[in-house]
């Protein structure tokens, strides 16, 4: 949502400015110049990724205007689970756990919290450690290690399309230049006519230059500004789980491995002792 009211405010203090200075809105309406752009924008985006990235783009975008959802609320439906598992396996062995992990959707611990069931992906983070902990083939030092493998992976991969859009944004003032240049070639097909006409298709070609440069750093590179908080977002949120999960391996309790996580936390969304104890005994 504040990305939606920072594009309107961006419009409304441009569009505002020009308005105010006596010009005239229309003559900024140049649907050529824009097919120009963000036609050539777009196929210059299509030509240097992959179509892995292009499906990751628009689900990122759909995510950069809907805001991160990795919030308090989430983390306490995490941490609650975690202990859930943690507290199940300390008290019943590893083994008591293996129904719950080899089927979540299944798992009368995994359905208590709905929120961290419906993503796949942190489920299948959650399971896929806990079975090697079942196993206990592996030290501590090589399930962190392991860890930090799949973890920098996977923020890699979580930051392609920011890249992308970034790569995006940088290109725009080029295409706007591209623009303008071919709206100059045009009015020079005009030279020693009207010069209101002249005039008309200057100021067409230097709206294309106008253009490409809002676009980059009004809309464009923000958008990707917020993809990459958003991907922050949620390699913290992995690295939580993580640090659950390591605390327990080195021995510590269920109640204190959460903590461990808790702590882990941006403060912004850092639930208190308290909240996070009553939210705990709440869940069971």
């Amino acid at each position: 949502m504040l990305i939606i009211i920072g594009f309107v405010v961006v419009l409304a203090c441009v569009a505002g400015g020009f308005v105010l200075s006596h010009g005239n809105l229309l003559s900024l309406w140049q649907p050529f110049e824009l097919l120009i752009i963000g036609g050539a924008a777009f196929g210059a985006f299509l030509a240097s990724n992959p179509a892995k990235v292009h499906k990751a783009v628009l689900k990122n975008l759909l995510g950069a205007l809907k805001g991160s959802k990795y919030k308090k609320a989430l983390y306490l439906d995490l941490l609650s689970l975690m202990y859930d598992l943690l507290q199940k396996s300390r008290k019943e062995g590893m083994m008591a756990i293996e129904a719950d992990i080899e089927a979540p959707s299944e798992s009368a611990l995994f359905s208590k919290h709905p929120s961290i069931l419906a993503d796949h992906h942190v489920v299948e983070f959650i399971c896929d450690y806990l079975r090697l902990m079942v196993g206990g083939n592996m030290n501590p030092f090589e399930l962190e290690n392991l860890m930090d493998i799949e973890l920098a992976a996977h923020h890699k991969e979580a930051a392609m399309p920011a890249e992308a859009i970034t790569k995006v944004a940088d290109a725009l003032p080029g295409f706007g230049i591209v623009a303008a240049v071919l709206g100059i070639v045009i009015t020079m097909s005009y030279i020693g006519g009207d010069p209101a006409t002249i005039g008309s298709h200057v100021a067409a070609a230097l709206v294309g230059t106008f253009l490409g440069i809002l676009l980059a750093y009004g809309f464009v590179a923000p958008l990707a500004v917020a993809m990459e908080h958003n991907a922050r977002e949620e390699a913290k949120f992995y690295e939580c789980i993580k640090i659950c999960l390591m605390a327990a391996v080195n021995g510590y309790n269920p109640q204190v491995a959460v903590e461990f996580g808790r702590k882990v936390m941006y403060a912004s969304d850092r639930p208190s002792f308290i909240e996070l104890e009553e939210h705990v005994k709440n869940s069971q």
